[in-house]
C-alpha cells in the first residue's frame, strides 16, 4: 500500500528547520506600504491604537480603498488582520516613542514611508509570516502522514510555501495567505485529530480547529464558504464514533469557533455602534462592489481562465509547480484511504476559484497573480505529494525537482520585489516584477530598506542564510526517507 497509516508523523527536525526558513524568507522581503490594502488596515490600527476609534478620516486621501458612513472615513475591509496588527503597532509605538501625530499625512513625506513601513514589517513578521510557516510545517506533517514519505512531504511544504505566490502575499497585510494557512491548519487538525482513539480524546485537534476556522471568517468573510465545507468534512470523518465523544468534540470546535468571532462583533460595536454592519457596505469609489452580493455574482468561465491561465493573472504563469497538484488529487480520490481527504481538497479548490471568477473585481487589481484564489493553493499543494510518491522514476522526479526550482525562482522575484503589480502592465510577471524591477535591483529586504545597504547586499545575505538550510532540509529529509524504507 502506498499510503501510510495517519500516525506518521513528519520529522522534528525537518519541520523546525523548514518553520525558520520559510518564516524568515516571508519576513526578510517587504512590500509597499501605502499600497491601499495595506494602507487602510495600517490606518485602521494606528486610530484604535492612537485615539481609540476606528475612524481613518485623517489619513483616508491615501487610500481608495475605504468606506464612508456619514462624515467619517473607514477601513473597508473584514477586521481580522487590523485586529492582529494592533498590539502590534501599540508595542511598537512605545518602544519607539513615535505616533502619526508627529508625522506629516502626505504621500511624498519619506519620515512617514518609514513611519509605516517599520509597522508593517513588525506586523507581517509576526502575522502572516508566522501563519504561514507555522501551516507550512502542518502540511509537511499531513503530506507525509498520508504518502509515508517525508520527500513527499518537504515537497509538497516548499511547493506551497516558496514555489507559490503565498510567499510574495505572506509579505503583506492582506489576508489571502493568512486565510489559506488557517484553512490548512484546521484541516490538519481535523485530520490529526480523527486518525485514531487517542487523537479524539485530544482536546487540542478540535480547539485549534475551531479557533482556525472562526479566525479565518474575520480575516476574511468569503473564508465561511471554504469553512463550511471543512467542518462537513469533519462531521464524515467522526461518523463512526460514538455520540458522547462525537458530541463533545463537535461541542468543543464549535465553542472555540464561535470564541474566535467574538472580536468581529467586538470590532463591529466599537467602530460603528452596532453588531452588524460591514465596511463593504459604505464602501467608496467601487461601483463594482453594488452588483450582486458585495461583488459577487456568478462564476464567468472567461474569469476562470483568467484565474488558472491568463498571461496577466494565471497561476500557471506565477506558481507553475502548483497546477499540478491537480493530478495527485484525482489520485487521492481514487485511493480509498485518501479519498474523503482528496474530495475536500477539490471542493475547496472549486469553492474559491468559483467565488473568484463570481467577483466583478476577480483580477485584484494591482496584482501579481490570482490573489484571490491564494486559499486553494495549500489544497493543491496536497496533491503534489501525492504526485510525488506515485512518481518513482528518476526521471519523473527530476522534472517535479525542476518544476519546483522554476516556481521557487519566479517567486524569489516577486517576493523580493513587490506582490503588487501594476494594473498598466499585460504581463507584469514578467515585465513588471523581472524587467522593471528584479534585473535593476528594484528589491525590498530588511538591511536595504532599514539600514542603509545597497538592495543586493540585502538580497544575497538572505541566500547566503536560506540556501544553507534549504540544503540541511533535504540532507535531513533523505536521512528520513531512508528510515521508512
Amino acid at each position: 500500500m502506498m499510503y501510510a497509516r495517519p500516525m506518521e508523523r513528519g520529522p522534528h527536525g525537518v519541520a523546525l528547520v523548514l518553520f525558520a526558513l520559510v518564516w524568515f524568507s516571508c519576513a526578510w522581503f517587504g512590500s509597499w506600504e501605502l499600497n491601499p490594502n495595506n494602507a487602510t488596515r495600517l490606518f485602521a490600527a494606528f486610530s484604535i491604537v492612537e485615539r481609540s476609534d476606528a475612524t481613518i478620516d485623517r489619513f483616508q486621501s491615501l487610500t481608495i480603498d475605504k468606506a464612508r458612513f456619514g462624515d467619517h472615513y473607514y477601513m473597508d475591509k473584514a477586521p481580522g488582520m487590523t485586529l492582529m496588527a494592533v498590539p502590534l503597532v501599540w508595542a511598537v509605538e512605545k518602544t519607539t516613542g513615535g505616533e502619526t501625530d508627529t508625522q506629516v499625512i502626505d504621500a511624498a513625506n519619506p519620515r512617514l514611508m518609514r513611519f509605516m513601513a517599520l509597522r508593517l514589517r513588525v506586523v507581517v513578521a509576526l502575522g502572516a509570516a508566522l501563519l504561514t510557516a507555522f501551516a507550512t510545517v502542518l502540511l509537511l506533517d499531513l503530506a507525509t502522514g498520508i504518502t509515508g514519505s517525508p520527500a513527499a512531504g518537504l515537497y509538497a511544504a516548499l511547493s506551497y510555501a516558496l514555489g507559490s505566490i503565498v510567499w510574495g502575499w505572506s509579505t503583506t497585510m492582506l489576508g489571502h495567505a493568512p486565510v489559506a494557512a488557517l484553512l490548512l491548519i484546521a484541516t490538519w487538525a481535523i485530520w490529526r485529530g480523527t486518525s485514531g482513539a487517542a487523537e479524539l480524546a485530544r482536546w487540542r485537534y478540535p480547539l485549534l480547529a475551531g479557533l482556525a476556522l472562526g479566525w479565518a471568517v474575520v480575516v476574511e468573510f468569503q473564508a465561511a464558504l471554504g469553512g463550511v465545507a471543512i467542518a462537513g468534512w469533519a462531521l464524515w470523518r467522526t461518523r463512526d464514533v460514538a455520540w458522547p465523544v462525537r458530541g463533545r468534540v463537535l461541542a468543543m470546535a464549535v465553542g472555540t469557533g464561535i470564541v474566535a468571532m467574538l472580536p468581529l462583533f467586538a470590532y463591529n460595536l466599537f467602530t460603528f455602534g452596532t453588531l452588524f454592519r460591514l465596511g463593504y457596505q459604505g464602501v467608496v469609489g467601487f461601483d463594482g462592489m453594488q452588483q450582486g452580493l458585495f461583488g459577487l455574482t456568478y462564476p464567468k468561465p472567461e474569469a476562470l481562465f483568467g484565474i488558472l491561465f491568463g498571461v496577466r493573472r494565471g497561476l500557471l504563469w506565477v506558481s507553475p509547480v502548483i497546477i499540478l497538484g491537480t493530478v495527485g488529487i484525482a489520485g487521492m480520490i481514487r485511493t480509498r484511504e485518501t479519498r474523503d481527504l482528496g474530495v475536500l481538497a477539490a471542493v475547496v479548490i472549486a469553492i474559491v476559484l468559483m467565488v473568484n471568477a463570481s467577483y466583478v473585481y476577480w483580477d485584484g487589481g494591482a496584482s501579481i497573480g490570482p490573489r484571490h484564489s491564494v486559499p486553494a493553493i495549500p489544497f493543491l499543494a496536497i496533491g503534489l505529494a501525492v504526485l510525488w510518491a506515485r512518481w518513482r522514476g528518476a526521471g519523473r522526479r527530476a522534472a517535479l525537482v525542476a518544476l519546483l526550482v522554476v516556481s521557487v525562482a519566479i517567486n524569489l522575484m516577486i517576493a523580493s520585489t513587490d506582490i503588487f503589480g501594476s494594473e498598466a502592465y499585460a504581463d507584469p510577471l514578467w515585465s513588471r516584477t523581472i524587467v522593471a524591477m528584479f534585473l535593476p535591483g528594484n528589491l525590498s529586504t530588511i538591511p536595504s530598506d532599514f539600514f542603509g545597504w545597497s538592495a543586493w547586499r540585502g538580497f544575497f545575505l538572505y541566500l547566503d542564510v536560506a540556501v544553507p538550510l534549504l540544503v540541511l532540509l533535504i540532507v535531513w529529509t533523505r536521512a528520513a526517507e531512508r528510515q521508512t524504507r
